[in-house]
């Protein structure tokens, strides 16, 4: 039974091409078909009752059947509304997948998306389940038999539906090779009466074709797929590696959502929109602009940079994102401290001056520390005392922000959450609270979310927040990365001393305190002394100050910087 809806939205694409949906190793060298090849991974739901645990409802024995229609309306009673059709009952199929407008016996898939055919397909390719106790046995699909494997059960109960297929073979009659995997539907957390959650978990993805579709051995051919078609010949969405070698391997050992094996979608006023956003992923730019997150997209998600290109500094990352780490023009990125950027630190020469007590002459003729003479740190690492220290350690950032390659930003300026979620403290997306009652003493805002009383009618001025009824500095207690100091909540670059004459002697050739170390605080001061791990860079001492080097200096300055070479850089 059905009742057609206004389709509020009715384009869906083929996420095949793009892959916006897929996480994980996917088919290639190691994961491809092939002989003795098995990818076991997500735990399936069981615990339902029947021989298998899976519940008490089954498929017979059988080739390319279906069930009889089944009633779903004792787990959901206001329907489904899948692409703007409301559905009140279905049918499960041999093949791998759910239909709901008739039974489905076609075995060898076709690409999405097909005239009439609305289906849920979790592994639409040929399964037989007529082997049993070792002989191949045709039967009434319509009959359970209450196989312990080689089986397709279901089960309903309130607000679920839960189908599997449990470790099941292919055509024609081989069980050498297996299956398992399943289909769970679920009310929606928020939205609409008819809005669901579809999740498809496969624990062993063993074969892809049966032998009518091209296929032997349980491979080649026309491989199976999965995804949705709503049978309008119009909306889809087909899982990357559908229709391809290696989709048993993708399904397996990949995910949309963190958890390998398990594919999670929703459909809102029935469309399928994004799953779960927030993920930490690579974007695939280079230097610091190649740690991002997942963001909504459509119906799909996709890989946002957290960072942006930056002026580049002596910290050992690529913060321009050109593909070359510390990178500049003589000894530029130490300011006019007579020093040179290496390793991410800033040191200075060392056949001019001594060398401090800990130091050592490099071959390079740098002073640097010996305890991390033969300490190789990855990038974005810099070698103190032995130790090699991430950008990140030690910095606090100013409320509302959240350190990532060296940087504090605003994590939630750039993720983009789904409709029924909202980026939440955290910087992750949580259920709006339009849907999921505020705490005592919280009250839900516009924006879909829970904000104190006390601070219910409290503007406060940029840099600042509301905490116990009062606006707080988003400064407070902030302790910003190297070379940055807060400033109306943000970190931000230190600009270099002001040089009021061609000379710069005394106090202007000088770095104030502290600002080599990072700077927290409204006033520019952290709180208690900096965390030793940031480019300490040294005024060279002397009388004339850093600017004080002889010819002789220079030269030497200019051998060193020579001699030092650019490094390869790649996100963090």
């Amino acid at each position: 039974m059905r009742t057609t809806v206004p389709r509020l939205s009715s384009v869906l694409c083929a996420l095949v091409a793009v892959g916006l949906f897929f996480y994980g190793p996917g088919p290639g060298p190691g994961h491809g078909p092939g002989p003795g090849v098995a990818h076991a991974q997500a735990t399936l739901v069981a615990g339902f009752g029947g021989a298998a645990d899976y519940g008490t409802s089954c498929l017979g024995p059988n080739d390319d059947q279906s069930s009889d229609i089944i009633d779903f309306r004792a787990a959901f009673p206001d329907g489904l509304n899948f692409f703007g059709t409301v559905y009140t009952s279905m049918y499960v199929n041999t093949n791998g997948n759910i239909t709901f407008g008739a039974a489905l016996g076609t075995f060898t898939p076709a690409a999405f998306p097909i005239a009439s055919q609305p289906m849920i397909a979790p592994y639409w390719g040929d399964v037989d389940i007529r082997m049993t106790g070792g002989a191949c046995t045709s039967g009434d699909a319509s009959v359970c038999h209450s196989p312990s494997e080689n089986g397709v059960w279901w089960v309903l109960e309130a607000g679920r539906i839960v189908v599997t297929w449990d470790r099941v073979g292919y055509y024609s009659c081989h069980n050498d090779r297996r299956m398992n995997f399943q289909l769970l539907l679920t009310p929606a957390g928020c939205g609409a009466a008819g809005d669901f959650d579809v999740e498809f978990r496969y624990n062993l993805c063993n074969w892809e074709t049966g032998d009518a579709s091209g296929g032997s051995g349980g491979f080649g051919g026309t491989e199976a797929q999965a995804g949705f078609d709503a049978g309008n010949s119009v909306d889809f969405v087909a899982i990357p590696g559908s229709l391809a070698p290696g989709i048993g391997a993708a399904l397996c050992t990949g995910s949309n959502v963190g958890d390998l094996g398990v594919w999670r979608f929703q459909i809102r006023s029935g469309s399928v929109v994004c799953p779960d956003a927030g993920d930490p992923c690579d974007t695939g730019l280079l230097g610091a602009c190649g740690v991002g997150r997942t963001s909504c997209a459509g119906m799909g998600v996709e890989c946002v940079q957290d960072v942006m290109p930056l002026p580049e500094q002596c910290d050992a990352i690529d913060n321009d994102c050109d593909g070359v780490v510390d990178e500049s023009d003589f000894g530029s990125l130490c300011g006019d401290t007579g020093e040179i950027c290496a390793g991410g630190n800033c040191v200075r020469p060392c056949l001019e001056f001594a060398c401090d007590a800990g130091e050592i002459c490099s071959p390079e003729g740098l002073c640097v520390d010996l305890a991390c003479v033969d300490i190789v740190c990855l990038e974005g690492e810099r070698c103190r005392e032995g130790v090699c220290f991430g950008l990140c350690e030690g910095v606090i950032c100013p409320y509302g922000r959240w350190c990532r390659a060296g940087n504090c930003v605003d994590l939630c300026a750039g993720l983009t959450c789904d409709i029924c979620t909202v980026c939440g403290p955290e910087a992750t997306c949580i259920v709006r609270c339009d849907f999921t009652p505020c705490p005592a003493g919280k009250t839900c805002q516009a924006d879909g979310l829970c904000l104190a009383d006390d601070c219910l009618g409290i503007s406060c001025m940029r840099g600042s927040y509301c905490a116990g009824g009062i606006c707080v500095d988003s400064c407070v207690a902030a302790f910003c990365p190297n070379g940055q100091r807060c400033e109306f909540g943000e970190c931000v670059l230190i600009p270099p001393p002001a040089r009021p004459d061609a000379g710069p002697s005394g106090s202007d050739a000088s770095v104030p305190g502290g600002v080599d170390a990072g700077l927290g605080g409204g006033d520019g001061g952290g709180p208690g002394d900096p965390v030793p791990i940031g480019c300490g860079c040294r005024v060279a001492s002397g009388g004339g100050g850093a600017n004080a080097v002889g010819l002789s200096g220079l030269l030497l300055l200019a051998l060193v910087a020579w001699r030092l070479r650019r490094r390869p850089g790649r996100a963090s």
